[in-house]
C-alpha cells in the first residue's frame, strides 16, 4: 500500500508538470500572437525585423504575420493584397535616399497587381548570393568574392559556387604589354613547333604571354587548384548580400542591416528598373565583376 501511495504521488507530481508545461506554452503562444501595435516598444522592433531570408521570401509573398506567425494557403490572411501592400513598403531601407517614394512605389505597383500578382519562388532561379571572404594565399590575406548559386540536387536544391573574383590571380598572369619578347614564330610550325620547349620550360614565368589577346584566367579553376594544394586558405565570411531578377523588368539588391529601430534586417538595398534583356545581361556582368 505504501508503495502505491508513493506511485500515485509521482504520477500526480509528474502530471502536475505536464499541465504546468502545457500552460506555460499556452501563455506563451499568447505572448507571441498578439499584434505589432500592442505590443512594448522592445518587442515591436523584434517583430519588424525581418530576421532570416527566408523570412523575407515570406514577407515579401504576405505569408506572414508581423509578428511572425506562418499564414497557408488556407488562411483568409495567405498573400492578401491590402495587407501585402502595406508589407512590402517595410522591406525596403529607409535610409538609403535613391530608394525614393517614386521607384519604390511603382515596384510595389508592378508585384501586387490584381491581375496578376508577382510572387518570390525559392527554387525559381533569378536570385544569386555575393559572398566577400577573406582567405590566406601563400601566407598572405586578402579578400576574396564568391557568387553562389542553388542548384537542381535531385532530390532538393544545393548552394554550388558559380564564379570566384580574386584580383591577385590576374596579377599573376599580367601579359608583357609590348608583345615583343616573348612570341612564337608564325613559321614555328614548319619546325614541328619545336620552339614551344622554349616558351614552356625556359620562359614558364611568363607562359600567359603565348595566349590570345582574349585570354582571361578561369578565377575559379585556379581557386579550386590552390585550395587542393593547400596554398589558399578560407579564414572567413565578412559579408553576404543577395541579387535578384526574378520580378520581371526589374533587380533589386537584398542586404542585412544590424541597426536599432523597426527598420532593420534583411532589407532591400538596392533597386532598378530593367528595359530589356540586353540591360539585364549588362547588369548582371557588372554584378559579376565587381569586388569588395
Amino acid at each position: 500500500m505504501a508503495k502505491l501511495n508513493n506511485y500515485m504521488q509521482i504520477k500526480t507530481t509528474r502530471g502536475s508538470k505536464i499541465l504546468n508545461i502545457f500552460f506555460l506554452l499556452f501563455i506563451q503562444q499568447g505572448l507571441i500572437a498578439q499584434n505589432i501595435s500592442n505590443a512594448p516598444k522592445d518587442e515591436r522592433a523584434l517583430y519588424a525585423e525581418t530576421k532570416q531570408v527566408n523570412q523575407f521570401f515570406r514577407r515579401f509573398n504576405n505569408e506572414e504575420a508581423v509578428d511572425g506567425t506562418r499564414y497557408y494557403d488556407k488562411d483568409k490572411e495567405y498573400r492578401d493584397p491590402k495587407t501585402r501592400e502595406k508589407y512590402l513598403k517595410m522591406l525596403f531601407d529607409s535610409q538609403n535616399p535613391a530608394l525614393t517614394k517614386e521607384i519604390t512605389s511603382q515596384f510595389i505597383a508592378a508585384v501586387s497587381t490584381k491581375d496578376k500578382p508577382v510572387y518570390l519562388d525559392f527554387h525559381g532561379g533569378g536570385w544569386f548570393s555575393q559572398i566577400t571572404t577573406k582567405f590566406s594565399w601563400n601566407g598572405k590575406e586578402d579578400k576574396l568574392t564568391m557568387f553562389l548559386e542553388l542548384e537542381d540536387a535531385g532530390v532538393g536544391t544545393k548552394w554550388i559556387i558559380k564564379k570566384i573574383i580574386f584580383p591577385p590571380f590576374d596579377k599573376s598572369f599580367e601579359k608583357d604589354t609590348t608583345g615583343s619578347k616573348y612570341f612564337l614564330h608564325p613559321l614555328s610550325h614548319e619546325l614541328d613547333f619545336m620552339n614551344l620547349h622554349k616558351a614552356i620550360q625556359s620562359n614558364k614565368d611568363n607562359i600567359e604571354n603565348y595566349t590570345s589577346k582574349e585570354f582571361s584566367p578561369d578565377h575559379l579553376t585556379l581557386f579550386l587548384n590552390e585550395i587542393k594544394k593547400g596554398n589558399l586558405k578560407f579564414i572567413t565570411v565578412s559579408k553576404v548580400k543577395f541579387h535578384f531578377t526574378q520580378v520581371n523588368n526589374w533587380y533589386f539588391e537584398l542586404q542585412e542591416f544590424n541597426r536599432s529601430g523597426y527598420n532593420t534586417g534583411w532589407l532591400i538595398s538596392k533597386l532598378t528598373k530593367i528595359s530589356n534583356a540586353k540591360d539585364k545581361e549588362t547588369l548582371l556582368q557588372q554584378i559579376y565583376n565587381q569586388h569588395e
